[in-house]
This record gives structure tokens, sequence and C-alpha cells, in this order.
């Protein structure tokens, strides 16, 4: 499966490339909010005020690609939550109004599913059309669907993707029970941070992927994999099998996309697996603290690998140890509050 194109919404100046250009933008607040572009050109005006969050940044993203190429033959997201806001409002109505008349806008887009029935709708496209919402391995399970799809020969070009909002009821949970900082942390010391829990981001990354390579494929999704409730030797196992099964020594990688996000409970995963498995030689890249932590935040590592594959030179913050090795072999390797683990492996075309 090959990347022919992507677009990415997040907290960082990323649907451009002012990101590669500039730098990243530092973070002081306990959310990270996602830049999003003005969406009046593509979207007329009265559906965009009735879009949720997620629906919008995944249409921002996703009906570019549409536009540019028309012969998509298939849509697959990865959201969790999808527009979680919808839900808790409809679920609000339900009460209020004594299960009466309620507004079928907020029932509509209450669902994950709404995200790629969106896209379908406006992209006119009518064929297979899935959305994963399996916690911190959705946007995993989005890919291995497109795999599985494109080795059955049911299609050559899907879009697919990953998009997340921050809902400030689910933050307020979550931060109760202890998945957030207490204190104040800024995105560029966030991963030296040695306290319990991370910062709340959201963002969408869509892709147009083809079942064949081309001389416009950006990178090459070898194959992805999941586990959960692993501990360290059992994860280290894992990603040993999964080179194996893909013709691959722990040697050949050359860069690692970790999930680093600052939480002293859980990222001494990352730290195991890359003494265990990984010299010194190879590159490692943090990604969360340019975005966050969310359900689907792999999907904007894959993002960045792509671009690194690509031959962009990675933001500073990103660096967790610079090798020396020309990119070809690239790992993202994510987890989600130490339970769910996922793999993702990319290579040079």
């Amino acid at each position: 499966m090959y990347i022919r194109k992507m677009f990415c919404i997040s907290p960082q100046p990323t649907y451009g490339n002012e990101l590669f250009e500039q730098g990243a933008e530092e973070h002081t607040e306990s959310q990270f909010w996602a830049k999003e572009p003005k969406y009046k050109s593509m979207v007329p005006l009265n559906l965009l005020r009735r879009m949720s969050k997620s629906v919008r940044m995944g249409v921002g993203t996703g009906l570019p690609l549409i536009n540019e190429f028309e012969d998509i033959e298939g849509i697959i997201i990865g959201s969790a939550n999808g527009s979680i806001k919808k839900s808790i409002r409809f679920l609000n109505q339900i009460v209020e109004y004594n299960e009466g008349t309620l507004t079928p806008t907020d029932f509509v887009q209450s669902t994950s599913n709404s995200i790629a029935g969106t896209l379908a709708l406006m992209g006119k496209i009518t064929g297979y059309n899935n959305t994963h919402v399996n916690n911190g391995i959705a946007f995993e399970a989005a890919l291995l669907d497109a795999i599985l799809l494109f080795e059955a020969g049911k299609a050559k070009r899907l879009l697919i993707g990953g998009v997340e909002e921050i809902s400030q009821a689910n933050y307020n949970i979550d931060k109760l029970r202890g998945m957030f900082k207490e204190e104040a942390v800024r995105s560029t010391e966030l991963l030296a941070s040695k306290t319990k829990g991370t910062v709340s981001g959201e963002g969408a990354a869509l892709f147009v992927v083809d079942a064949q390579v081309s001389s416009s494929s950006i990178a090459e999704i070898i194959d992805v994999d999941q586990i959960c409730y692993p501990t360290k030797e059992e994860i280290v196992e894992k990603i040993h099998h999964f080179l194996e099964k893909n013709q691959l020594e722990a040697s050949a990688i050359d860069s690692l996309f970790l999930g680093y996000n600052g939480d002293i409970r859980t990222d001494f995963y990352y730290n195991w697996v890359s003494e265990k498995l990984f010299g010194k030689e190879v590159s490692i890249y943090a990604y969360k603290n340019l975005v966050g932590d969310y359900y689907t935040v792999s999907s904007f590592a894959m993002w960045m690998a792509a671009h690194l594959i690509d031959g962009q030179t990675l933001p500073k913050e990103t660096i967790v140890r610079q090798g020396q090795r020309p990119v070809k072999n690239v790992l993202i390797y994510n987890h989600y509050e130490g339970t769910q683990h996922g793999l993702i492996l990319l290579r040079s075309c």
C-alpha cells in the first residue's frame, strides 16, 4: 500500500508546509487545540455551520484529496470518539425534551461514521465506507482494513485517515482519573517532565493510498499490527516477530517514531523498546509534544514519517536522538495509556 498524497490539520501549522519551514509552535495550555484552515472556499456556509469540529477537520483534510483524485473507490476512517460533542448534546436533549422531538442535526452527527459519511456525500463516493472506533488502535485498524481490501482486489485507491476532537466533557472525566497533568507544562518541556499524566490534543490526518506503486508515491506502508495489555517483554517480542514477518531485522530500521507523552507511568515502554531492539545509530523522533495525545495520534505520526521519507527536515523539537543513516525503513510505535499498542512499518519507494 502506497501513500500518494496527504493533508493534516493539527495544533501545529500543518495544513501547508509552515511546520517544516518555520518550525514548531510552543503550547503552554493543557489542551492543544487544532489550527483549522478557512473552510469557506470548500464548504457552503449553510453546511459548515451544522458541522461538528471533527467533521469540519475531516472535510478540510479529505475534500481537497477527493477533488484532486476523482477515482477514489472507498473511505476508511479511524475515530474513537467521532463527533463526541454532538453525541453529548443529543443525549442531553433526550432528557431535556423527555424523549420528544429532538434536533435531527445533532442525531445525524452524533455517530463516529459521520466523518466518512459526510466525505462520501460531498465527494459522491458510493463505494466502500467504514469507520473504526476501537480507541487507541482505531487508526491502525483502519490501515489494516485498507490493506485487506487491497489484497482482496476490491479497490485500487482509497482515502484513509484518523480524526479526533477534544471533548470538554471527556477531558474532565479523563482528568479526574489522572490521564492529564495537574500542573501546566510547556510543550517544549513535556517530554522531560517526570510527573504523571500528559496533555490533550486533537487533529485530522488523511491519506490517499494506492494498491500499486507509481512515480508519484511518497512512501510504502508495509504492514500494521497491534496488541493489547502486553508486558514490556511481550511488546519487544511482538516487534521482533512483526519485523521478522516482513523479512526485516531490527538493524534494518533507521528511524523510530515513538509516542513519548511525558507520562512517567507509561513512557518506559518506549525506552525499553529502543534499548532492547535498536542501536544508537537509529534516529528517534517524538511527536506528541507537538500535538498532544489523543486516540488516533498515530495518524499524525505517519504524516510526519511520510514527510521524513519524502526528504523533509523535521523540526528540532521532534528529535530525541539523531542518527546518521539515510531514511529507508521507518517504524512507528505508539500506545494509548499503556494498554493498546500499535505498530506501523513504512519504507521509501
